[in-house]
């Protein structure tokens, strides 16, 4: 494995994970989450070259107060890196907002993706989904009362309805509760959740790459549906649905790694049959 900081073309340095070799495959976490989510969720034996980006505001990137941040840019951000790192084409894939960013990577340049995996997404086109209202309410409480927010987002009604329906959900929200930067990276999550990938379901339609699509029930944030809807919208795509994390968090982890696997194997395999 090699860790590094890549220099991007406005000056801002993103920290880089690169693991194993073979097929390129840029996975991305979700918004709040970091390499280690991806360490977590991504097969660590497959033989690949998995490359994370850790998005601007997360993980050992970091926060620069008042910085911008958007879905598009992070994919802007990632398409750079993989300019860098020689790469023409590639699969790309994420969890949540990395299935984002990936979306609007394959649909914007379609010509560079040889696979895309999109696991748990929380968006279809449309910006701002309802999925992601607890983000802001969790933003909000973050602004006024940082870490002290806690106790006030667990009690209110959102906090009351993810657990009761989602308690996954509730737990990754309640860890930013603990971050450094409670009010910068208050701004990080409105602006994400407020955004959307800017592309047009028509697009999605329109897609020909091969594409594995994750999803499971019990989840406010991630809906089933929406996996489902990608599933059915976009050509040459395998929807795996799987155990959810709140009823059985090894289960999920080992069907998730196992339908990713499936899906890159067979992508190697049709790239070493080619003429």
């Amino acid at each position: 494995m090699s860790a590094f900081s890549h220099t991007q073309r406005d000056g801002r340095s993103v920290h880089v994970e690169d693991h194993g070799s073979g097929l390129p495959v840029f996975f991305q976490h979700g918004l709040g989450g970091d390499r280690n989510q991806v360490a977590d969720s991504f097969p660590a034996e497959l033989a690949c070259r998995r490359i994370t980006m850790e998005c601007r505001g997360h993980g050992l990137t970091g926060l620069v107060a008042g910085e911008p941040v958007s879905i598009a840019g992070f994919a802007d951000d990632l398409l750079t890196l993989a300019d860098a790192l020689g790469f023409e084409k590639f699969v790309v894939g994420g969890i949540s907002m990395g299935a984002a960013i990936a979306l609007r990577i394959a649909i914007t340049h379609p010509e560079r993706v040889a696979g895309l995996i999109l696991v748990r997404p929380a968006w279809i086109s449309t910006p701002a989904p309802p999925s992601m209202a607890p983000f802001c309410v969790a933003a909000d409480h973050l602004r006024r009362l940082g870490a002290d927010g806690r106790a006030a987002f667990l009690a209110s009604p959102t906090g009351q309805k993810l657990a009761a329906e989602a308690p996954d959900n509730l737990a990754s929200l309640s860890g930013f509760f603990d971050r450094s930067e409670p009010q910068a990276f208050a701004d990080v999550l409105d602006a994400i959740a407020s955004d959307g990938p800017g592309v047009d379901y028509a697009d999605i339609c329109a897609l020909s790459v091969p594409t594995l699509v994750v999803g499971h029930d019990l989840d406010l944030v991630h809906p089933l549906a929406y996996a489902r809807t990608l599933g059915d919208a976009i050509p040459n795509a395998h929807l795996a649905e799987i155990t959810p994390k709140a009823v059985d968090k090894a289960r999920y982890s080992a069907e998730l790694r196992a339908a990713i696997t499936a899906f890159i194997r067979h992508l190697d395999t049709s790239r070493e049959n080619r003429p």
